[in-house]
């Protein structure tokens, strides 16, 4: 493998700025020098020593950072390539799957509907999929080997399905993945032939891994919520996300499925095990136990299933205009999607009642207390990452937010956080 260095960053700045003028980079967030945000030049400095040095050690292919505090960019890192063998660097508007950086979109769209009246938070789910209505939980896993399942003492509510305490789980799991495969059911990352209506019926016909309500399990929940969106919308899914978000936001490159004259720019999945240098990830489906994916869903296939969960793809300055407009409690340049009490809402601990170990806002991951910080960070501040090595973070406090974007996986990596870490010691002000 051969690896471009990054080059300076000023060249870096200007040729950014230079491309804020053509219309695909139309609606970006303005981007000014990081003293005039309270950042150090300096300091900031720092993350392209560190990104670099991963491309050079083969432990990345490449990467985009970015940085914004008080809605301006302070920081745009781009580094490597996005296709090593082809010889395709980094740009700013390489296109990477996000993963489940969906989950937060997904989230604002049900609170969007939440806002407009057409339901209750802890109402039952089944109202509006009633194939919900009639669940089973699995026994425990201590049970006898012929234990059947038993009927939920409880309806999942859409609370349940934002908060991932519904009972549903991802296909990793060894008690449930094996049965979700039978049945066809898919989590994003793979070819589908179906449609969220078809497959969110079948889902129910298979047993929940706990009681609702009982504890926290990172699951297909919010794909369930997708299918939401469609009934109470009257939209399909990926229509709603278009014309009532990204539209509206400016998301120029975000879809579930790339058109074809994008595809020249997503960024190709690598993949890194052991100590070794990285590989190109084959594009054949990766079986890893129950778990099977693929990396080029977005573009192969009959594009028909849109994953709330996990399926769209975004650039770096796509992304970041979403996270701002969460920054600006639910308004972006005259915009408004939520409002400011649904945005604290969203990004409160929900579980700080329950005794569960993390804090889990509606959508993100929530630093609850000075207990969660074990590095440089924020109470108060939220985010989340993708399956393939992507990340963000929102800090109210401190006006700021940053994304992390790769394509690895598995990477094993702490890459990601070690780049959030440097853009704390970066605050000059």
């Amino acid at each position: 493998m051969t690896y471009v260095k990054k080059t300076d960053r000023i060249l870096v700045y200007i040729s950014f700025l230079l491309m804020l003028t053509v219309s695909a980079f139309s609606h970006e967030l303005p981007m000014v020098e990081p003293e005039a945000v309270g950042l150090s030049t300096e300091r900031l400095s720092r993350v392209d020593k560190v990104m670099e040095k991963y491309v050079a050690q083969q432990e990345i292919a490449g990467g985009v950072t970015l940085l914004a505090r008080h809605g301006k960019i302070a920081h745009l890192g781009t580094y490597g390539m996005m296709d090593v063998e082809a010889g395709k660097p980094m740009t700013p508007d390489t296109i990477f799957r996000i993963a489940s950086m969906t989950k937060p979109i997904t989230s604002v769209a049900v609170m969007m509907l939440y806002e407009e009246g057409h339901f209750r938070l802890h109402e039952p789910v089944s109202k509006f999929i009633p194939a919900f209505k009639e669940m089973h939980v699995l026994p425990p896993e201590d049970a006898e080997d012929s234990a059947s399942p038993v009927p939920a003492t409880r309806q999942i509510t859409i609370w349940n399905l934002l908060t991932h305490t519904s009972g549903l789980t991802y296909h990793w799991n060894e008690r449930l993945g094996p049965k979700y495969n039978d049945a066809g059911i898919t989590h994003g990352l793979l070819q589908d032939e179906s449609t969220l209506a078809e497959k969110m019926k079948v889902l129910a016909t298979i047993p929940l891994l706990h009681q609702p309500g009982e504890k926290f399990e990172y699951g297909l929940s919010i794909d369930v919520l997708g299918y939401l969106v469609e009934v109470v919308s009257g939209m399909p899914f990926n229509e709603f996300l278009a014309e009532r978000i990204f539209k509206p936001l400016g998301m120029t490159d975000t879809h579930f499925f790339i058109p074809e004259a994008k595809r020249e720019r997503l960024a190709t999945v690598y993949e890194r095990t052991g100590d070794g240098p990285i590989m190109r990830k084959s594009k054949e489906p990766t079986v890893n136990g129950p778990l099977i994916y693929s990396t080029d869903y977005p573009y192969n296939g009959p594009q028909t299933y849109f994953s709330g969960g996990a399926g769209l793809v975004s650039t770096a300055s796509d992304y970041a205009r979403f996270t701002q407009m969460m920054l600006n409690d639910g308004e972006l340049d005259g915009v408004r999607l939520l409002s400011r009490k649904t945005v604290e809402f969203m990004t409160a601990d929900q579980f700080a009642k329950m005794g569960l170990g993390s804090g889990s806002g509606l959508g993100f991951s929530i630093v609850r207390d000075a207990s969660d910080l074990r590095d440089l960070g924020s109470v108060g501040a939220y985010g989340g990452g993708g399956f393939f090595f992507t990340s963000f973070f929102i800090d109210p406090q401190e006006q700021m937010h940053g994304l992390f974007m790769c394509q690895l996986h598995p990477g094993g990596s702490d890459l990601a956080e070690r780049i959030r870490i440097l853009y704390y010691q970066a605050i000059a002000d």
